[in-house]
């Protein structure tokens, strides 16, 4: 089973968290190109998804090492490059998934919208769940946990396309957490 998410902070932490728990992970962005916050909110650090973390990471540091380090942008870039070397975006990806997690509401209706404008071929089903995250370094940490614990529920029942409301309501209950769950096709 591969599963896909999204969301800078929180995207990551969770592809982080998987992988080490063995999980086939992979994560993308959906915008036009990858915003990071700037020294001033009206003025991000705009790449486009071709870009390297790496790279990324030495035009922060040039830009204000000091700032950049204090508001952990230059650790999660860190931690970013160690998972993969670029970010990737989710509407240039040809795989197929069998679950997509997104960590905000937008980044949902933006994956639904692009799964229901494309052509249909394999019409292989993908369950498409919303774990609200804000994004910051511990929403991050802790919205982690929630979708590791969505996933490795989701892969230790017999049928996970059947048992994936029970265990979305066992979690919203469980967390007192409101997810999102729809279903597209391939």
């Amino acid at each position: 089973k591969q599963w896909y998410q999204r969301r800078v902070r929180g995207s990551m932490e969770a592809h982080h968290l998987l992988s080490k728990k063995g999980f086939r992970t992979k994560s993308y962005g959906t915008g036009s190109c990858v915003k990071l916050p700037g020294v001033t909110a009206d003025k991000p650090n705009v790449y486009n998804f071709e870009t390297p973390y790496e790279k990324i990471a030495e035009d922060l540091r040039n830009k204000d090492l000091s700032f950049y380090t204090q508001n952990g942008l230059l650790n999660m870039l860190d931690r970013n490059k160690r998972i993969k070397g670029k970010p990737e975006k989710f509407q240039q990806c040809k795989e197929e998934f069998d679950l997509i997690v997104t960590c905000q509401e937008r980044v949902f209706d933006q994956v639904l919208e692009h799964l229901n404008e494309r052509e249909q071929v394999s019409m292989n089903l993908v369950h498409v769940v919303n774990v609200e995250i804000k994004d910051n370094h511990e929403e991050a940490t802790l919205g982690s946990f929630v979708i590791y614990e969505l996933v490795e529920k989701l892969s230790n029942t017999e049928d996970p396309a059947s048992d994936i409301d029970t265990v979305i309501e066992f979690l919203e209950k469980k967390r007192n957490k409101k997810f999102l769950h729809s279903l597209a096709f391939y």
